[in-house]
């Protein structure tokens, strides 16, 4: 297979994210270039699986090889921060694992840095990269379904009731909202004319102090409405609803979405949007990234990025939880 891949790539850490960018690459032609992880020992053997010339002894070595283009980060998400600074300074281009940082003070220090070097920072949210979304932004874009009114989101997981387990974990920044919230609250943000600006919630907090479950409810200057559920002890489906004045459009699986169904108001009729494929969406991620920092259209939506973490920054003050990093 011809390679479509034109950077070297450096994986940071190698979990579940840092696989499947692994097989990413692969899939379109080319290789992981390295490989850094805080145990070095499951460097070498992530590098064995994959057959990556390069592993670290130090994380830091990482961001002083020259060699490497982008760093794809896919360590706990109140280390990103720590990371993006090296990395970013080293002049780095960088795609972030979500949630992108903590808060937008940190975010922006991120952006700030990114800019100063001339290198491009993204969060691997598969919601702007997925054709799925795309396409439905054409549709929605055409005025065929009129003006948006409401967006219906849930998202639940059943996560064990351990509170040392990094859902649960203050420590390891966990709770539903940096977890599985980002994803509602990006989907929301997609198709939301612009920033939601009166935020309303009610959580219930576990007892090491995270968000275990929250209702929140948004609207924007143009009256477009959202609500959010979130739960980590309760399956719920992963069902998106968007509904305007001439249709709606539901979409299930949605952080990759790959299937859609628009319900058109006047005579019921319905119509099945399917584009793009779940198992690749980490390729759609990377054509994305490359794409930008070749200088073709830039299609890593930083600005949704930092619009959803300035929601989840304010909902967090609200509920007033902090973590150790923010004391």
């Amino acid at each position: 297979m011809a390679t479509t891949i034109k950077y070297k790539w450096a994986s940071l850490g190698t979990g579940v994210i840092a696989n499947e960018l692994a097989q990413a690459l692969e899939a379109l032609g080319g290789k992981l270039y390295s490989v850094a992880n805080r145990t070095y020992d499951k460097g070498v053997a992530f590098a064995e699986k994959y057959g990556i010339e390069k592993v670290y002894e130090r994380i830091d070595d990482v961001f002083e090889d020259p060699e490497v283009d982008i760093i794809y980060i896919s360590t706990p998400h109140n280390t990103h921060i720590q990371y993006l600074r090296q990395a970013l300074a080293a002049g780095k281009h960088v795609l972030c694992e979500k949630s992108i940082t903590l808060n937008s003070e940190e975010l922006e220090e991120a952006v700030k840095l990114a800019e100063e070097h001339q290198v491009l920072l993204a969060e691997a949210m598969t919601i702007f990269h997925m054709p799925l979304y795309r396409k439905l932004n054409e549709i929605v874009t055409s005025g065929k379904l009129g003006s948006l009114k409401v967006i219906q989101m849930n998202f639940g997981s059943y996560k064990d009731y351990d509170m040392s387990n990094r859902f649960f974990n203050r420590s390891l920044a966990g709770g539903a909202l940096l977890d599985i919230g980002v994803y509602a609250l990006s989907f929301v943000r997609w198709f939301m004319t612009s920033q939601p600006t009166q935020i309303l919630s009610q959580v219930k907090l576990a007892p090491t102090g995270v968000d275990e479950q929250a209702g929140i409810l948004l609207t924007n200057e143009e009256g477009e409405m959202a609500t959010v559920t979130l739960s980590l002890h309760a399956k719920q489906p992963k069902r998106g609803m968007i509904a305007f004045d001439k249709g709606y459009i539901e979409i299930y699986e949605y952080p990759r979405g790959q299937k859609a169904m628009i319900t058109y108001t006047e005579d019921g009729s319905q119509e099945i949007i399917e584009v793009g494929e779940t198992a690749k969406a980490l390729q759609y991620e990377v054509l994305d990234m490359e794409a930008a920092i070749s200088g073709q259209e830039d299609q890593l939506y930083l600005n949704y990025s930092r619009d959803v973490m300035a929601l989840m920054t304010q909902l967090r003050k609200d509920w007033g939880l902090i973590y150790p990093e923010e004391e």
